[in-house]
């Protein structure tokens, strides 16, 4: 099907273009959003008509996506979950989580706005990307850590994986009298 885009959609086009999309696509997302509309002569009439007030809607959210940009990027999170000691996350941080952590600090961004590839399974500093508006996209930085301890130490650059690192302890030089005593009796109990 084909439609006449109003905004811009990332790997679409631009607002005005004509593009071909596949049915579903239009029927479901793009036409009831209202992102696109048929393309016929009547709606290009439309469209046109149109074109000066939506330029200027388009302009004006830009210009506020582009305030809260301003104020956003390049900022860093922590976020204190539990963890194993290989750096493994018993749970994940995933969109929604992203969200909550912002509208906690303020910021109302919707669950669709941040593009996480994949859920986050292990500690250490993330990268995320959030699309403000389809002109706008920020990098935050997430420091998934066990503490706020740690995650003071990952953002000096540390790596909490290892038991050196989580304990202060080099699991190297360890030995087994360490953990055990020398002098003591396999046969403690036949002595009782």
């Amino acid at each position: 099907m084909e439609v006449i885009l109003l905004e811009r959609i990332s790997k679409l086009g631009q607002m005005g273009e004509v593009v071909k999309v596949r049915d579903g696509f239009a029927r479901n997302y793009l036409l009831p959003l209202g992102k696109a509309l048929r393309a016929n002569p009547a709606n290009k009439a439309r469209f046109e008509a149109e074109r000066a007030t939506l330029e200027a809607r388009n302009l004006e959210r830009r210009s506020e996506a582009q305030k809260v940009a301003d104020v956003l990027g390049g900022k860093s999170f922590i976020v204190v979950r539990s963890a194993g000691e290989t750096g493994q996350l018993y749970g994940s941080v995933a969109a929604r989580d992203v969200v909550e952590i912002l509208a906690a600090e303020g910021f109302n961004i919707g669950r669709n706005q941040v593009h996480l590839n994949t859920p986050i399974k292990a500690i250490g500093l993330h990268n995320v990307v959030i699309a403000l508006h389809a002109e706008v996209e920020i990098h935050v930085e997430l420091n998934v850590a066990r503490s706020a301890e740690e995650a003071e130490r990952q953002a000096k650059g540390e790596t909490l994986t290892s038991a050196d690192a989580i304990y202060g302890v080099d699991e190297d030089a360890l030995r087994p009298e360490d953990f055990f005593d020398p002098e003591a009796d396999g046969n403690a109990e036949d002595e009782a």
